[in-house]
């Protein structure tokens, strides 16, 4: 038997094992979840005869999280326990290509929704209204764009993509993903494809960090006025959908910036450490990290967003 497809008991038990049920969960989780908020935004749109520009960011985020896990960790699963012998050359090219695209695109959708989230703040006849009206006019528009420019950007890993040979000669310049290896021409290359990925995922996570905190700012004086204006009248109110809405992005952006923090942190670690880049344990985690955020996110989106709880 080939000891790349029949590990010894040990090695399974210690590490394959382990590392199985953590993309096992991230598929469990992931896969309905992403579904199930993918089915009631159909419906709310169905019954609504249109989606309102927050809910269609939401549906188009959810839509690239579940590409993400069914990718990524249900391959990464299946190859795991043995299950299918998915990864090859080509494989490898076609899932590191559409897996880091798609999380590039987590990135840039959870951003847009955090802007727009904050833009909705601004009063009525405002110029940041005005901004937030042109938003949603040209909402495909934007989302058009940021395909092709993340399908562009993500064409190099894919080029330089290979199934795993075990072949220790393949190591140098090379980024080791488990069962695909990405062997950069030149080390060169290698370090200026990861400072465009950081570039690429730190851009967007400081703005919508940044828009959070606006948020947050502006739910914090509301909630000061809302005060002052009950008095002492003793009223109880329940908290408005746009409060609702506002919390579940500051929700999704902090999430996000823990996950993806610690992703990229990583990411600088290999690339800078070279001892790392023949090892996949970093790889495996940053992939964990990099899709946990695909897989949990539809919890926060379920329990905060009215609508999607109420389809289901």
């Amino acid at each position: 038997m080939s000891p790349v497809y029949r590990p010894s008991l040990p090695a399974m038990e210690s590490e394959s094992l382990i590392r199985g049920l953590l993309f096992l969960f991230l598929t469990v989780v992931g896969v309905p979840g992403n579904s199930l908020v993918i089915w009631a935004f159909v419906r709310v749109a169905r019954h609504d005869r249109r989606l309102l520009p927050a809910d269609a960011i939401v549906l188009h985020l959810v839509s690239v999280n579940l590409l993400v896990v069914v990718v990524r960790c249900l391959p990464e699963t299946l190859a795991t326990f043995r299950l299918a012998a998915i990864f090859n050359d080509a494989s490898c090219r076609g899932i590191i290509y559409v897996f880091r695209t798609a999380r590039t695109l987590s990135i840039w959708l959870t951003f847009v929704l955090s802007a727009y989230q904050c833009l909705s703040a601004a009063p009525p006849g405002s110029r940041w209204a005005q901004v937030r009206a042109t938003v949603a006019h040209h909402l495909g528009f934007i989302f058009l764009a940021l395909w092709l420019v993340n399908c562009i950007i993500s064409c190099p890993a894919a080029i330089y993509s290979l199934g795993f040979r075990g072949n220790s000669s393949l190591m140098e310049h090379s980024i080791n993903a488990q069962f695909c290896l990405v062997q950069f021409p030149s080390g060169l290359a290698r370090d200026a494809n990861g400072a465009v990925q950081t570039a690429r995922d730190v851009v967007p996570m400081a703005f919508m960090t940044t828009a959070s905190i606006i948020i947050l700012v502006f739910l914090y004086r509301h909630s000061q006025q809302v005060k002052g204006l009950r008095g002492g009248a003793g009223g109880k109110s329940g908290p408005s959908a746009e409060r609702r809405a506002a919390k579940s992005v500051v929700t999704l952006v902090t999430m996000y910036v823990v996950f993806y923090g610690v992703d990229n942190g990583l990411w600088v670690y290999t690339i800078t450490v070279t001892q790392t880049l023949s090892s996949a344990l970093v790889s495996d985690l940053r992939v964990f990290f990099a899709s946990l955020y695909a897989s949990v996110s539809p919890i926060v989106i379920i329990i905060s967003n009215t609508k999607v709880s109420r389809q289901l």
